[in-house]
């Protein structure tokens, strides 16, 4: 049996919660699959040795992508509704960094039940690969 996320009322100003995955070779192919971005510079290494990141990097919407683990399975869980995502890529994500992203609540709207939170996604050396925030319904008790 699926346990409902926090409802409205049960989340409160600073809550946080985070996931994080180690970025593999295999993600890289299946998210290009799956979304169609076969972009040399994610597919291909020659190719990518002749940018400026020397080697292959991930798709940014694989990366901006681990959040719907957060939303839809911790905080505020099962049964939450995105309503609204806002991303600014600062550092590409290599074949191998662990990506973590961490949403913190910032804001609550009484009037819509609507909860918004600021979106950190960073690597195993702490450096910032994402920021942004997002704006969700919790689901109902």
């Amino acid at each position: 049996m699926y346990q409902k996320g926090k409802s409205f009322e049960e989340i409160q100003i600073g809550d946080k919660a985070s996931f994080a995955k180690t970025i593999t070779e295999t993600d890289v192919y299946l998210f290009a699959g799956i979304s169609g971005d076969f972009n040399p510079l994610h597919v291909d290494e020659e190719y990518a040795k002749t940018t400026d990141f020397k080697t292959r990097i991930a798709h940014g919407g694989l990366a901006a992508s681990l959040l719907a683990n957060v939303l839809g399975m911790k905080l505020p869980g099962l049964g939450t509704i995105a309503l609204e995502v806002t991303q600014k890529f600062r550092n590409p994500v290599f074949f191998g960094d662990t990506v973590t992203v961490t949403v913190e609540v910032t804001k609550k709207v009484d009037r819509m039940k609507v909860v918004e939170m600021n979106i950190l996604w960073t690597n195993q050396k702490g450096q910032v690969v994402s920021k942004g925030s997002c704006r969700v319904i919790p689901p109902t008790k």
